[in-house]
């Protein structure tokens, strides 16, 4: 019988809090609970998780067994809070020691019913959180350690399985820390260059002005004036984004679960919808 409790993290919009997964085991009947303001994904994970632990090799508690995501006032969602309740339970068991090392450290992901670790949204915005409050060590999954990467102060833990990270806490040593490939910069190649466009000089103008301006345009003209040619074009003259603002695109993709193995996003987001778009189309409703 035992408490415990294992760092991870919650997004709200753009920003990312730490939460404390705490976990107790108490005398009475077989019973699993997860209280915080879990949503339907982090409930079903009961499963998940009593399933990941059995067959990692442990045995899962046969009395009551209750975990909190602290702060509990703030909504926590999505299945990133398997691999830190696994570990929080297997702590107030006693398989594990809660070392300053693991009190330095958070977790982020999925566990599958054999225990291996799967990849989550928004390990980005959770390597940001650590740097925020001193935290040296993040863990994620494999697929999700190029985008947790970006933020340089906080060392990168690929976690392959429950039994490897488990085995990595018993051991108290130093982990295998991620490294991502620094490639150059190269040119960023467009579709169309804005240079190689003859004519329309007035147009040409106008959306200079626009892309110096960050302004919204209206293109109108008859079929084959070169409207959509114009618009193909107009990425090429955008300002460089800025770190920060690098940064903020790559949170909003890494949220969405859109980002690609490359790290940083450095091109300016850009999009030219039909004129006969909605409302709804345009913003969402």
């Amino acid at each position: 019988m035992g408490s415990s409790c294992i760092y991870s993290s919650a997004h709200i919009g753009l920003d990312s809090i730490r939460v404390s997964v705490e976990a107790d085991i108490s005398a009475g009947l077989p019973k699993f609970t997860i209280v915080g303001l879990p949503d339907t994904a982090i409930s079903e994970s009961r499963e998940r998780i009593r399933s990941a632990i059995k067959n990692s090799g442990f045995s899962f508690p046969r009395t009551r067994v209750t975990v909190n995501l602290a702060p509990a006032d703030i909504k926590k969602q999505g299945p990133v809070y398997d691999l830190p309740i696994a570990l929080s339970i297997l702590m107030a068991s006693g398989v594990i020691s809660n070392t300053t090392q693991l009190q330095q450290t958070a977790f982020l992901g999925e566990l599958s019913l054999e225990g291996e670790v799967r990849p989550v949204h928004g390990s980005l915005l959770a390597a940001t959180m650590c740097q925020e409050y001193g935290l040296k060590y993040l863990v994620v999954a494999k697929n999700n350690c190029a985008e947790a990467s970006i933020v340089k102060s906080v060392a990168i833990i690929p976690g392959t399985c429950l039994i490897e990270i488990v085995s990595w806490i018993k051991a108290n040593s130093d982990p295998e820390i991620y490294c991502p490939n620094r490639k150059k910069q190269t040119k960023q190649n467009f579709l169309i260059d804005f240079s190689d466009i003859k004519g329309q000089e007035h147009v040409k103008r106008a959306l200079t002005i626009a892309a110096s301006g960050n302004h919204n345009v209206l293109m109108v003209g008859p079929p084959g004036s070169g409207k959509t040619m114009l618009a193909k074009a107009f990425p090429s003259i955008l300002p460089s984004l800025t770190f920060e603002e690098s940064l903020e695109t790559t949170k909003i993709y890494s949220l969405a679960g859109l980002l690609s193995k490359t790290s940083l996003i450095k091109t300016r987001p850009f999009r030219h919808p039909h004129h006969t778009s909605s409302s709804t189309a345009l913003i969402g409703g």
